[in-house]
């Protein structure tokens, strides 16, 4: 079987570095959507030189157990209904935060459809945050 597709790749190498080529750009793509994904430490940059505001929307269980300084509660399973919330915020950087990444870019394509621009993802989500030793808030 694996021999197989060895030899299909080999005798068919165009089309193999096309689905490569598609596969990545439909990765990117779908990263973009739901804003960049920025490591820990530009968080923190961002938040300083930029005054970004920190939405995260973890569940509020997770989010008393810890979370980042200053950041905005508002769980995914709320976050349509709270969202006036951010109208004040509309001009200053968004990052939003999540248990590990996954939920961040779905809100993230939500709030560029209704005009956010500078909407970014905690890439890791607070996974990455916590295991970057950085500081949280109980």
């Amino acid at each position: 079987m694996v021999e197989q597709l060895f030899e299909f790749a080999g005798n068919h190498y165009i089309l193999i570095g096309i689905l490569l080529f598609l596969t990545v750009a439909f990765v990117i793509n779908e990263g973009k959507r739901g804003g960049a994904a920025i490591s820990p430490t530009n968080l923190v940059t961002l938040v300083n030189r930029e005054g970004a505001v920190i939405v995260d929307i973890r569940d509020g269980k997770e989010f008393g157990n810890g979370h980042i300084a200053g950041a905005v509660s508002m769980p995914f399973s709320s976050f349509d209904s709270r969202l006036e919330e951010l109208e004040s915020f509309k001009d200053k950087p968004i990052v939003l935060v999540c248990k590990i990444g996954q939920h961040a870019g779905t809100i993230g394509r939500r709030l560029k459809a209704r005009g956010y621009e500078n909407v970014r993802r905690l890439a890791g989500g607070m996974g990455e945050w916590t295991a970057s030793n950085l500081p949280v808030v109980k």
